[in-house]
């Protein structure tokens, strides 16, 4: 397939618009019904759409399920079920504006485990960037001033949990497929979920079984739509775009939930935003050298 970064571009604006959409709506439905059970019902409708994608490959499910690294790939969809738990948790206490600031920082605390996760080198550019970012957090968190909530710790629990289901997503990526990878995800969180939620089922209304469709819909369409944007775009060039989430996050917060986004919630975002840019920036201008490098030494 040919690359398209314009099209990347635009499909990655379309994933965090609707992953957006999708965190209102987990916010609006956690607030009358418990966290377990709404996360559960989601993850249904994820792995039912799991096993349909799964069905349409050469093979079929049984080809894609197969793997040589299953606890590997359970740790994985275990870590994100929780992650995605404590995400929803953090947009009831501290509502989705500030929940995504603190979230935004997850990249970042993904190079910085990715050395003693994945071996992986990281420079002083990258250490750099992690510091700078780290400094918006504390701009975000306010430690040690009357303002600050220890609610704050629960999206950076978050995060950190993210970045370290990414980072173990890479090392699956070393032996599974990605089909391998989102299947284990979808269903996994699936079976976990219902043996836990499954204890705090509560009836629903017919109008939040309708806002329940719409965060089934938004997830699934979601995941595709990230799917396609790295199918035809190169993950450097569409990856900055993926800071628009908290600007649709944040807008759904202010115009619907009326939430406020303070003058250290901005000043932070735009320094874990630039820290985070500027990092990928270096990982692509790396990339290219070493590109050349290796096409000189065949020269």
């Amino acid at each position: 397939m040919l690359t398209n970064n314009r099209l990347g571009i635009l499909l990655m604006v379309a994933t965090t618009f609707v992953f957006a959409v999708q965190d209102g709506i987990s916010r609006h439905l956690a607030d009358s019904y418990n966290v377990l059970m709404v996360v559960m019902i989601r993850y249904w409708f994820f792995a039912a759409f799991v096993i349909a994608m799964s069905a349409r490959n050469a093979g079929g499910v049984r080809r894609v399920a197969r793997t040589s690294q299953p606890l590997l790939q359970i740790g994985r969809g275990l870590l994100l079920a929780a992650e995605i738990c404590v995400m929803v948790v953090a947009f009831i206490l501290l509502g989705l504006t500030e929940s995504h600031a603190i979230f935004t920082f997850y990249p970042l605390l993904v190079a910085a485990l990715s050395g003693p996760i994945l071996g992986e080198k990281v420079g002083p550019y990258r250490w750099a960037a992690i510091a700078l970012g780290f400094v918006g957090v504390l701009i975000i968190l306010q430690p040690g001033v009357a303002a600050f909530s220890p609610y704050a710790l629960v999206p950076l629990t978050s995060a950190t949990m993210f970045a370290v289901y990414g980072l173990l997503t890479r090392y699956a990526a070393r032996k599974d497929t990605t089909e391998t990878s989102f299947f284990w995800t979808g269903t996994v969180g699936a079976v976990a979920m219902t043996l836990v939620g499954i204890w705090f089922w509560e009836p629903m209304t017919g109008p939040d079984w309708v806002w329940m469709g719409a965060l089934c819909v938004t997830g699934a369409t979601g995941h595709w739509l990230l799917i396609k944007c790295y199918e035809v775009a190169e993950a450097g060039a569409v990856q900055p775009f993926a800071y628009l989430q908290f600007v649709f996050a944040s807008t759904i917060g202010v115009s619907l939930f009326g939430e406020q986004v303070t003058w250290n919630v901005a000043l932070g975002v735009v320094i874990i935003i630039a820290a985070g840019v500027f990092a990928i920036w270096r990982e692509q201008k790396k990339a290219r050298q070493e590109a050349v490098s290796e096409t000189q030494s065949r020269t």
